[in-house]
């Protein structure tokens, strides 16, 4: 096993149930924020105290936590017991290779997506995983990473200047759902940059290094088809009111999302085809430039042929040759060799080969 990622292998032979952390290795504290919340009050609270945090009272209508890191399998076990999820539920959230789905259990519903987003410093394009859990006056979020990725999500929730302070946890999980998938327009727009300089680059000076950058693009695209796809089958069962706890308002928003989940889709397709043609570009210039250098050497090669033979056929050791006792011998044949290469040279340009 790798000393930076725990890999699912590290579960083969436990019993199902058993709570192991699959990911990357953390070292740092897991930080817990809780957001309680209703149409009149707001209140934020950060700490790596969990404890102190389940022990204050909700005093307002929905509570929103969220967990930046799930390698603490103790804090994993206290979230579990206070909010009654089920075993099964927490062994895949501290799994983060999950394919994005949504289950329903007793009292709560539970949903998978992947968050993919370009990061503000390094301008990577980054992948996390993101569980939540809906409750009839709770929402928790799971998160790997500390990148503080819905700041302005709970920035927005403070201001009041969104419909989700007067509504149920239900429309909260849309504002989740729908702050993921507007992340995956500003990656799709990143990847559309970085595919139209490929394409000049690759008619511009095709070579090994622009290979490499088209087929790291086709990755992406492919790892981004491959979180959407299943993300819009989720939206589809929200969209059919096969989840409970969903209301009618709710759901017009969801049918947005979902929409907009096909768009995001739609793009990636145009995108890999783009990416498909690029490839077909790049086969047709080094094809190309290969051509070009057999061509040149078939030319190099048929200028040296009648000469090879002239030096030949006076190569050979008769000893009744004319030539070979004539004054003017050797800078004739010098001529000569010369005028085949002119017209060689003529010929070819007349027939356009060069």
């Amino acid at each position: 096993m790798s000393a930076e990622q725990n890999k699912r292998s590290s579960k083969s032979g436990l019993p199902p149930g058993t709570l192991v952390h699959i990911g990357t290795n953390k070292t740092i504290d897991t930080r817990v924020t809780i957001v309680d919340y209703d149409e009149k009050n707001f209140c934020q609270n950060i700490s790596n105290n969990l404890d102190y945090l389940l022990k204050s009272e909700q005093k307002t209508r929905i509570r929103w936590m969220n967990l930046d890191g799930i390698h603490d399998i103790d804090i994993m076990e206290k979230i579990a017991d206070r909010y009654g999820i089920h075993i099964l539920t927490m062994e895949d959230i501290l799994n983060t290779q999950q394919r994005p789905k949504i289950e329903e259990y007793e009292g709560y519903t539970y949903i998978v997506a992947k968050l993919i987003y370009v990061h503000q410093d390094s301008k990577r394009i980054l992948t996390e995983q993101v569980s939540i859990v809906m409750g009839n006056d709770f929402v928790i979020t799971f998160q790997e990473n500390e990148d503080n990725i819905f700041v302005p999500l709970v920035d927005r929730i403070a201001k009041c200047i969104t419909t989700v302070r007067k509504m149920g946890t239900d429309f909260l999980v849309y504002s989740i759902l729908d702050f993921i998938v507007d992340t995956y327009f500003q990656v799709l727009e990143n990847l559309g940059e970085k595919i139209e300089n490929v394409e000049d680059r690759v008619i511009a000076n095709a070579n090994k290094v622009t290979l490499k950058k088209i087929q790291k693009l086709r990755g992406e695209m492919l790892y981004m088809h491959k979180a959407i796809w299943p993300l819009r089958e989720v939206l589809g069962a929200f969209k059919r009111g096969e989840s409970r706890g969903v209301s009618d308002t709710t759901m017009v928003y969801l049918r947005d999302v979902y929409d907009h989940s096909i768009q995001i889709m739609d793009t990636i397709e145009t995108y890999r085809d783009i990416l498909s043609g690029i490839m077909d570009i790049y086969l047709s210039v080094t094809s190309n430039k290969m051509n070009e250098t057999m061509k040149f050497l078939a030319i190099f090669s048929a200028l040296l042929m009648p000469l090879t033979f002239i030096v030949g056929l006076y190569g050979m050791n008769f000893e009744h040759m004319p030539e070979l006792k004539w004054k003017y011998g050797y800078p004739a044949v010098l001529v000569f060799m010369v005028v085949c290469v002119l017209a060689a040279l003529f010929y070819f340009k007349k027939k356009k080969w060069m």
